[in-house]
């Protein structure tokens, strides 16, 4: 990663794509190495986190990962899913969170001085170059190594920087012995307190896969 000690630097990041990424190169983000990784590089400003939920169900396998970062240093935008059916008479789910990242990185341009982008979505390439007309420097988060690749070849060439999402796999992943000492912290802190509210990220984690080992958002478009 290039980054200057002083620089402004806010993090954007497409929960869903970055899911997706980092499970088809098979490991686990650990949000709090992540979030501390990128402190340690530059002056960061803010981190949001997009992602959307279906409501109507009775608990939702996002919502322990969620509540932990909206609790530790994430701005959380999330909005409702929306249910369709389509031509062949099946049940499908929509929910891009595009605008929303779009409007708040334009709203935050004017007090950052690099964007960061956590997505391989070739649908932001005119946002960027927008940001970058503003004189920001943008940097995008995503893969080459799946297959497919995950990155939109021209959200790679219109980016200053791409991060290879892999590279960056030893600084931010989320290792076994963090998810067993979290799973039995959890245990401890439910015979204490009765309570089941994840107290780390990799509990969160832990949380969202014994409920649904399947990507729940493979639907969202």
């Amino acid at each position: 990663m290039k980054f200057y000690t002083q620089e402004r630097v806010a993090l954007f990041i497409d929960g869903a794509n970055l899911y997706s990424a980092a499970r088809s190169l098979g490991f686990e983000i650990d949000y709090r190495r992540l979030l501390e990784s990128f402190r340690k590089e530059s002056h960061l400003v803010r981190a949001f986190y997009y992602t959307a939920l279906v409501e109507d169900q009775e608990y939702s396998p996002l919502r322990p990962l969620i509540d932990w970062l909206d609790y530790n240093g994430f701005t959380m935008v999330t909005k409702p899913a929306k249910e369709y059916t389509d031509a062949m008479g099946r049940r499908k789910v929509k929910g891009n969170m595009d605008i929303e990242l779009a409007i708040d990185v334009m709203e935050m341009a004017p007090h950052i001085d690099h964007v960061v982008l956590f997505s391989g979505d070739g649908d932001f390439r005119r946002l960027v170059e927008a940001v970058q007309r503003k004189g920001v420097r943008v940097s995008v988060v995503s893969s080459t190594k799946t297959q497919p690749p995950m990155v939109a070849d021209e959200l790679r060439r219109q980016a200053d920087t791409f991060i290879e999402l892999q590279d960056l796999m030893p600084k931010i992943m989320r290792d076994q012995a963090a998810r067993d000492q979290s799973r039995t912290a959890g245990v401890h802190a439910t015979l204490r307190t009765g309570s089941s509210a994840p107290s780390s990220p990799a509990q969160a984690m832990d949380d969202f896969d014994e409920i649904d080992t399947a990507d729940p958002r493979k639907h969202l478009r």
